[in-house]
């Protein structure tokens, strides 16, 4: 498996440089850094005195990467779970915070483990992600990475202004759904096909 610092440069490298799409919740992002979460770690990139999209700009590559390090798998604890879904888990922490843990406490209820959903990683989801990928070591990266993938297309569905990071002005697959599918194995992966079925009824 890479490094917690190879998957966090990948994470840099999918995310891309500077973006304000005023349609996109988190705001402007550079890196994968929101202008929200520099003022929640009291991040003065440019040492100004205030924390603006100034400071998203002037955001390097390498402090986005250490940020994701500390704050978005060391802080929330993503290293106690199994290392085959850490990645996926990681790379959604990133983009959608701690609903990258619940979408997993979720699936591990479906799968029978009895699991608070509370977006924490704390003894019970550990003890029930272990079982879970002991009992099914080949099952739970994939299905967790359709599950990310599920959550996209349900924020499209509840939230028009969403849609076009799932589905192209084309109609093919967004972002959202690329991504998701980089972490499951090709055979899982949606066709043409079946992703403009799933959002045919978006206008």
């Amino acid at each position: 498996m890479p490094s917690v610092s190879q998957i966090a440069e990948n994470i840099v490298r999918r995310e891309g440089g500077y973006v304000n799409d005023p349609n996109d919740p988190g705001g402007a992002t550079n890196h994968g850094v929101t202008l929200a979460t520099l003022k929640r770690l009291g991040l003065d990139v440019n040492s100004d005195g205030v924390i603006t999209n100034l400071d998203v700009r002037a955001l390097s590559e390498a402090q986005a990467v250490m940020i994701f390090t500390r704050h978005y798998f060391e802080a929330p604890g993503l290293g106690k779970l199994p290392v085959s879904v850490q990645a996926s888990v990681f790379d959604m922490y990133v983009n959608a915070g701690s609903n990258a843990v619940t979408i997993l406490q979720k699936l591990l209820n479906n799968m029978g483990m009895e699991v608070g959903v509370d977006g924490l990683i704390g003894p019970e989801t550990v003890r029930a992600a272990a079982r879970a990928n002991r009992l099914a070591p080949n099952y739970l990266k994939d299905a967790y990475g359709i599950e990310r993938r599920n959550y996209y297309y349900h924020l499209g569905d509840i939230r028009k202004s969403l849609r076009k990071f799932a589905r192209r002005k084309d109609g093919g697959k967004g972002g959202w759904i690329v991504r998701a599918e980089n972490f499951i194995a090709r055979r899982f992966w949606l066709t043409d096909a079946q992703h403009r079925e799933r959002t045919r009824s978006w206008v």
